[in-house]
């Protein structure tokens, strides 16, 4: 321990070292625990114009038949592929199935896969938690960022030639993420994983899919059907504190900021606007993206939706009829 020259240990100096070295040894012990997990994927197809494609990505083993979990944008176009391990061992992929909405994908490993990974609750996430990303980012195999979760609930919006996609309930961190990262898994201090790393945002913030509930129902949807029905909207949002009077009439304490409206969507034919704070929807509150993404399967094709605002302090009820996200 360093001596002061008024006699004094250095003991800010010596907690913080003990600190760094907890730090150190969780996000080592994450790391040796998830690489070997997490492949690195290269995949074959074509793109709608009929132009050979070739993408990269990372993949997660989930299951001890040789499941792995991907983002659909890795894989679109793509049949199969092959997937890299740390341990220098390859295996011909075949893509099982992919939604858009949630920007996963099941694949299928002919042949040997390592033990697969723990999948966790993203719902129990907080934000200012440590994690951890494993992927292959810029193709550098097996390479690991840590940072902690800066925002949860968030929605992005994606583009594509027949539809606007927004993926609701996204993870925000600032771990280090870079291309060849999405498919790649983000794990919390135990190990588990939490989410997978889908999109870089922007400098110093990347987003991921959680692992949850209702992605949980989607793999599931992926592994026996290959795809998913899906209902959609066409809202962007965020969870937002409810003003003081609202909350205190509702009993409510979060709703869900529309930030976006995507251009003729059903969101946009019902008349909801960027600015409105969703209330309900089908007559139950909605506190987050994923309280309105359980409601938008595929029975909910077709069927009138009642949704209610607050706009300009004001209630406003809509009826909105969610369209079947078309296949990608």
């Amino acid at each position: 321990m360093a001596v002061l020259p008024d006699g004094r240990g250095d003991t800010a100096s010596s907690e913080e070292s003990t600190a760094l070295d907890a730090y150190s040894r969780v996000v080592t012990a994450i790391a040796a625990k998830l690489t070997p997990q997490v492949a690195a994927l290269r995949v074959q197809g074509s793109s709608r114009n009929g132009q050979r494609r070739e993408g990269a990505g990372s993949a997660v083993v989930f299951t001890h038949d040789g499941f792995l979990l991907t983002n659909a944008h890795v894989v679109a176009g793509a049949a199969g592929g092959t997937a890299a391990f740390a341990d220098g061992t390859q295996t011909p992929v075949d893509v099982i199935g992919a939604d858009p909405l949630s920007d996963l994908a099941v694949l299928r490993a002919r042949g040997y896969t390592p033990a697969p990974a723990t999948l966790g609750d993203a719902d129990q996430l907080q934000v200012g938690q440590l994690i951890v990303a494993v992927g292959n980012p810029l193709g550098l195999a097996g390479s690991v960022t840590a940072g902690v979760v800066s925002g949860l609930g968030r929605s992005l919006p994606t583009r594509t030639a027949r539809v606007g996609r927004v993926i609701e309930d996204v993870i925000q961190t600032d771990a280090a993420l870079n291309p060849g990262s999405s498919g790649g898994a983000l794990a919390d201090a135990a190990g588990r994983v939490v989410g997978i790393n889908t999109a870089v945002a922007g400098v110093g913030l990347g987003l991921a899919v959680p692992i949850n509930a209702t992605t949980r129902r989607i793999i599931s949807a992926l592994l026996t059907a290959g795809r998913v029905r899906r209902a959609y909207l066409g809202l962007v949002s965020a969870p937002t504190p409810l003003p003081v009077p609202v909350a205190a009439r509702t009993g409510q304490r979060l709703g869900l900021r529309v930030v976006e409206v995507i251009p003729g969507s059903p969101a946009d034919r019902a008349g909801l606007k960027a600015g409105d704070l969703v209330l309900t929807a089908g007559r139950a509150s909605v506190a987050d993206a994923q309280s309105l993404q359980r409601l938008l399967f595929g029975e909910a094709v077709g069927q009138p939706l009642p949704i209610t605002v607050l706009r300009h302090d004001a209630m406003v009820d809509v009826i909105a009829v969610p369209a079947e996200l078309p296949d990608l």
